[in-house]
């Protein structure tokens, strides 16, 4: 699995911190920055990690302080569903509910062993599917165009 990761400068010492831990356990990573201390845009790096996984079946990692302007930019990109991630649990259940395929965590709010914990819930953890597929189509007005959005939604 090749992850693409990217953080502003307040998420960078998080983002070292993932890509090391989780590169020791076999996972590989296309950084697609930031690599220095500078103040940078966090969108930048949202829209860079969301066209890398827009339209694949890949998974992304998105890090700034909060990883709340990084989820906001990534959704804002057809077929991305960005979640802002504090523990394991959201991590699972927004992979099997939401179908989220970019993970978006913060530098000042997480701790590494949380985050990591939640990295990796979020990458083992599939979409259950079943009910919640309608709901996920209708995240995205171009999927509910299609049809989508007459599907059944009651649990």
């Amino acid at each position: 699995m090749h992850i693409p990761i990217a953080s502003d400068h307040a998420g960078l010492p998080l983002k070292q911190a993932l890509i090391a831990a989780l590169a020791a356990e076999g996972l590989s990573f296309d950084d697609l920055g930031t690599h220095g201390p500078e103040s940078v845009d966090y969108p930048d790096f949202a829209h860079a990690v969301s066209a890398k996984v827009a339209g694949t079946e890949a998974f992304g990692i998105l890090v700034c302080g909060t990883g709340i302007g990084m989820a906001i930019a990534a959704n804002r990109h057809p077929g991305i569903r960005a979640a802002v991630l504090h523990n394991a649990t959201e991590a699972r259940l927004t992979r099997a509910h939401n179908n989220a395929n970019i993970a978006c965590l913060g530098a000042r709010t997480t701790g590494i062993e949380v985050a990591l914990d939640a990295i990796r819930a979020f990458l083992a953890s599939p979409f259950e599917g079943g009910r919640h597929v309608g709901r996920v189509q209708k995240l995205d007005p171009a999927l509910a165009k299609q049809g989508a959005a007459g599907a059944k939604t009651t649990s």
